[in-house]
């Protein structure tokens, strides 16, 4: 009888166990459902500004501006493109180019003047290193707007107003950059630099041939960065570039909206063709910018 009960009780206990297992499959299941239903709406608002902005580059101005919403274009208007290309009082060819020379050379400037400042701070030991870095980090707490007329006088007095040096050169430094990369060097691995210094290198020497190589990936999530900032700035090279050849994209963008008229179409056209190369460059960089910040040694 006791044998019985037992065998009563141990299958009740295995319908427990299997009813417990079951309800947990379901629960996963569900908190799958739950997930990808949520990435897919993010995913949706994410795209949805591109949706608009390629909808109405394709529209006529009349289109956009009507009360009833019309999800596509009645016909597809490609000539947006070639009259954006050929308006002569929008430059968007040179736009295009001077934006990517701007954006490229700050780039690489911001990355290796931050990324040698940040190894001597972290590698070189000098009494002054702490106060070297506190000053660098004064700098980010210090808003743009303080620092703005001064640049622009000393710009001016450089004869650099409506030339691309006097874009580039006052943002070649990145108090941001350099202090991401001071906080990698700081994690390099002695052992590394010990046997550096065995053959016979000397503090460039470790930097250029040991560190900088160890460095990559944060190399490109900080020049992703800064290539779309440089990319997308608007009130420097508005206020430098006073002449139409040194004009960037999104000053040129700046010009189809006056105290008169908005010109839609070539607007929404050109921001469409603007934030092409971001989007190719985010597309195939966008792995190493998680990347970056992990090997940064930002966490500790």
């Amino acid at each position: 009888m006791d044998a019985m009960r037992e065998q009563q009780r141990q299958f009740l206990r295995e319908i427990a166990e299997e009813d417990r297992i079951r309800k947990s499959q379901h629960m996963q299941v569900l908190r799958l459902i739950f997930i990808h239903l949520g990435l897919i709406v993010s995913a949706l608002l994410f795209l949805l500004p591109f949706y608009i902005i390629v909808r109405n580059a394709l529209m006529t101005q009349p289109e956009m501006t009507a009360f009833n919403w019309s999800w596509w274009a009645k016909q597809t208007q490609w000539e947006n493109l070639t009259t954006l290309f050929t308006d002569p009082s929008a430059p968007m060819g040179s736009g295009l180019l001077n934006s990517a020379i701007i954006a490229t050379m700050e780039t690489v400037g911001q990355l290796l003047f931050a990324s040698m400042a940040g190894f001597a701070l972290a590698r070189i030991p000098t009494r002054w290193n702490q106060a070297a870095f506190f000053l660098v980090v004064l700098t980010l707490m210090v808003p743009g707007a303080v620092t703005f007329i001064p640049k622009y006088i000393i710009v001016s007095q450089l004869g650099w107003v409506s030339t691309l040096q006097g874009i580039i050169v006052p943002d070649l430094f990145s108090g941001f950059a350099c202090f991401l990369f001071r906080q990698m060097y700081l994690n390099f691995p002695q052992e590394l630099e010990d046997a550096g210094r065995v053959d016979g290198l000397g503090y460039f020497g470790l930097y250029w041939r040991l560190s900088l190589p160890n460095s990559i990936p944060l190399f490109i999530a900080l020049g992703v960065i800064s290539f779309i900032g440089s990319w997308n700035g608007l009130l420097w090279p508005l206020v430098i570039g006073q002449d139409p050849s040194s004009w960037t994209v999104q000053v040129v963008l700046s010009t189809f909206i006056t105290a008169q008229t908005i010109d839609l179409p070539e607007l929404f056209m050109g921001a469409a063709v603007s934030i092409l190369p971001l989007v190719i460059l985010f597309l195939f960089l966008q792995r190493y910018i998680v990347e970056g910040v992990v090997h940064s040694g930002i966490q500790g």
